[in-house]
């Protein structure tokens, strides 16, 4: 069953070439596109998309409210920004409202595709600098050690910030997919949070420093 996909983006000329784009390949489905998200609530309801790209700066209604909208229909959409904003304030709107991901509209074609396919796995892409930002709030002024991560535990959190999804986490530090999602369930439990987007909004909310 190919991945179902919907399209917000004002620019009529990009959202259209992203939309030929996922419709050349194999396996994917654009079922809508269109440049606002004031009826992002019904669009869902009715397209029932596995992804969602959205851009943030449209009139009418801004693609972080649109977040919002698509979560509260659908929830089980993961909805990847799709954004020239790289602000860390932005971003850490983005990570509260629900998305799961956030690219530059920089990014190579082929990365979005693996943005999708990561979302897919429950991990959440980012472009390398915005991934980079959030990494730089563990280095930033308040310190995080209150919140009594061990040293694996910090691990896990650094490589989730980096958009990793759990098995990639597992691949990476060469320790069992189980393990990972023990490890990741404590992270969540310490910090507070209920998923891997609310642990990188709390990061980059608080500018922890571990």
């Amino acid at each position: 069953m190919p991945i179902r996909i919907i399209i917000f983006e004002d620019n009529d000329r990009l959202r259209q070439s992203l939309a030929y784009l996922l419709q050349s390949v194999a396996g994917y489905e654009v079922t809508g596109d269109y440049n606002n998200c004031l009826d992002a609530s019904n669009i869902a309801r009715v397209y029932k998309p596995d992804v969602v790209l959205m851009d943030i700066d449209m009139p009418g209604e801004s693609g972080i409210k649109g977040v919002s909208l698509i979560k509260e229909a659908r929830p089980q959409a993961a909805v990847i920004m799709y954004t020239v904003f790289e602000d860390d304030e932005k971003l850490f709107q983005c990570l509260c409202a629900g998305a799961s991901g956030y690219l530059l509209k920089k990014t190579q074609p082929e990365k979005i595709f693996e943005a999708i396919h990561e979302v897919m796995e429950g991990g959440a892409p980012m472009s390398p600098s915005i991934a980079k930002k959030v990494i730089g709030s563990f280095q930033s002024a308040k310190s995080g050690y209150q919140y009594d991560l061990t040293e694996r535990e910090l691990e896990v959190l650094q490589l989730l910030a980096k958009g990793h999804s759990t098995k990639a986490i597992a691949d990476k530090l060469k320790i069992a997919f189980n393990t990972t999602r023990s490890h990741l369930k404590n992270i969540y439990t310490k910090l507070h949070v209920k998923c891997g987007k609310e642990a990188i909004a709390k990061v980059l909310g608080e500018r922890l420093r571990f």
